[in-house]
C-alpha cells in the first residue's frame, strides 16, 4: 500500500467505500441466489438420492404421512427446504446442550 498524503485521503476513502458498495452488493447477490436454488423441487427419485434413502421407502413414508410432500395427479413433488427441516427435526441434542437445558429448567423452578 502506498503512502498517501492528506490531501489524497478524501480521494482513497470515496474509492474505498465504492469498493465496499460492489463487495456488498456481491455478498446480496451470492446470498439471494443460495436461498433460490435450495427451494428447489424434487422429484421421488432426487428425494430418495437427497435422504439417502431407497424409492420405496420415500413411498413408505409418504404413505405414513411423515415426509412433507406436494401431489399433483399422481406425481409427488418435494421441497428442498422441508427436506432439510425433515432431517433436522431429527436431531439429537448433544449432552452439553441436555445439561443446559436441566439447569435453565431447575434454575426457572427454584
Amino acid at each position: 500500500m502506498e503512502n498517501l498524503t492528506f490531501e489524497q485521503l478524501p480521494k482513497a476513502v470515496a474509492n474505498l467505500s465504492d469498493k465496499l458498495d460492489k463487495i456488498q452488493a456481491l455478498l446480496l447477490q451470492k446470498g439471494n441466489e443460495q436461498v433460490q436454488e435450495e427451494d428447489k423441487l424434487l422429484t421421488v427419485k432426487e428425494a430418495a438420492a437427497f435422504l439417502s434413502l431407497k424409492v420405496p421407502t420415500i413411498y413408505g413414508l409418504i404413505k405414513k404421512n411423515e415426509l412433507p410432500v406436494m401431489k399433483r395427479s399422481k406425481r409427488c413433488y418435494f421441497s428442498k427446504v422441508e427436506l432439510m427441516n425433515y432431517l433436522k427435526q431429527g436431531r439429537k441434542k448433544t449432552n452439553n446442550e441436555i445439561e443446559a437445558i436441566a439447569k435453565k429448567h431447575i434454575s426457572t423452578k427454584s
